[in-house]
This record gives structure tokens, sequence and C-alpha cells, in this order.
């Protein structure tokens, strides 16, 4: 019996599976992938859990933002509550410095025709005095003046003592 050139490849192959088998290839293959399948498993749960971070992450910050949006919105109401207030102020204090300064004005003014007034009648007054003098100095003699003179002048006495 003669053996052909695949005969020997066929037993080549056999004796091949066999020492595999007595090496423990087969297990030692099945533990590699294994432990990639295991490490691909830890790199898909890291991959997971590093997403859900980031999505946490961004939900986090699109509620600042929208704190920040709202905190923004406050400080311009704000803002413009106080400009309003400091408008509304700044207008009723002009409306009292008008006031005062009308107020002020129309006192003046009454002031002013209170000395007019007073004026018209010191003149009126000296202006009568002289129109007496002048009727009584035409009317008067030198003995009835005397006698004018004498009771003023004892009136005078009367009243400084």
């Amino acid at each position: 019996m003669e053996f052909d050139a695949t005969f020997f490849a066929f037993v080549g192959l056999l004796l091949f599976f066999a020492l595999i088998a007595y090496l423990k290839v087969p297990g030692m293959v099945g533990r590699s992938l294994d432990a990639r399948a295991g490490k691909i498993e830890n790199e898909l749960a890291e991959a997971k859990r590093l997403r859900e971070e980031a999505q946490h992450l961004l939900a986090e910050y699109q509620r600042k933002r929208k704190e920040a949006e709202a905190e923004a919105a406050g400080i311009v109401a704000a803002a413009e509550r106080e400009a309003s207030a400091l408008t509304a102020e700044a207008k009723q204090k002009t409306e009292e410095y008008v006031a005062r300064r009308t107020a002020l004005s129309e006192q003046k003014i009454s002031q002013a025709e209170a000395d007019a007034i007073n004026a018209v009648r010191a003149a009126a007054v000296d202006l009568a005095v002289a129109a007496a003098e002048k009727v009584i100095v035409a009317k008067t003699d030198a003995k009835t003046g005397n006698a004018l003179f004498e009771k003023a002048i004892g009136e005078v006495k009367t009243r400084l003592n």
C-alpha cells in the first residue's frame, strides 16, 4: 500500500488538530475571545455611561442657561422698573420745583403789588398832608397856629411822661 500525499496531508491535519486539542488552544481562543468580548462590553458600558453623563451635563447646562436667561430677564425688568421709578420721581420733583417757583413768584408779585399800593397810599398821604397844610396855612392866622403848636407840645409832654 502506497500512501500518497493526500493521505499524509490528512494525517498531518489530524495530528495538528490533536495537538491543538491537547494544548487546549480552543479554550485559550475562547478565553481570549471572551476577554475581548468583556473588554468590548466594558468599553460599550463606559461609552454608554459617558453618553448618559454627557446628556446629563447637557440638560444641566440647558437648565442653567434657562435660569440665566430668567435672571437676565428679571434684571432687565428690575432695571426698567427702577428707570420708571426714577423718571416718576424726577417728574414729581420737577413738578414740585415748578410749583415752589410759581408760589414764590406769586408771593413776590403779591409783595410788589402791596409795596406799590403802600407807595401810592404814602404818596397820597403826603399829598393830602401837603394840601391840608396849604389849606390850613391859607385859613389860619398866627394866633390859631400858636394855639395849635402849644396844644401839640402839651400832648407830646404827656405822652413822654
